[in-house]
């Protein structure tokens, strides 16, 4: 309603925001699209991922979240950009990141945001619930942002 223009990058969730962006009639209104990049590679070559943020905090952290999503807002010349990260699970754990950590970024005109859960799911439950989270958060952006000043 307000003419905003929405980009995700996703990585553990593998296109499931996308997928259920695309569910609903109309999206193309205001969905341009999203990139999954679950490598570092792919990270770095597509989101504009610092090779050095990846090295210091990991793919798994706030600031690769917070960097994903302003990657993938200006590639595709958004005016939010959502991001995922995490571990899905069965395995990726390391010592202080375990299976369910999920980092989530969101930036915006107002200002960029990470948020970090952690899911207690089988692989593909934690998945949905990183999708769902993601929806949500952005949800309660736009209405906040609704009724903010602008």
């Amino acid at each position: 309603q307000r003419g905003l223009r929405l980009a995700v990058a996703e990585s553990c969730t593998g296109g499931l925001i996308g997928h259920r962006l695309t569910n609903v009639a109309g999206s193309s209104d205001y969905y341009l699209g999203s990139v999954t990049a679950y490598a570092y590679e792919a990270k770095v070559k597509w989101l504009g991922v610092n090779w050095a943020t990846l090295d210091q905090y990991g793919a798994v952290s706030g600031e690769t979240a917070l960097e994903m999503a302003r990657g993938v807002r200006a590639s595709l010349s958004a005016d939010i950009g959502v991001s995922v990260t995490g571990i899905a699970g069965p395995g990726g754990a390391t010592p202080g990141k375990p299976v369910g950590l999920t980092w989530i970024g969101l930036s915006t005109p107002d200002g960029d945001n990470a948020w970090q859960f952690v899911w207690a799911g089988d692989r593909v439950q934690n998945k949905e619930y990183s999708a769902e989270k993601a929806l949500e958060l952005l949800a309660e952006y736009l209405k906040d942002a609704a009724h903010g000043p602008h």
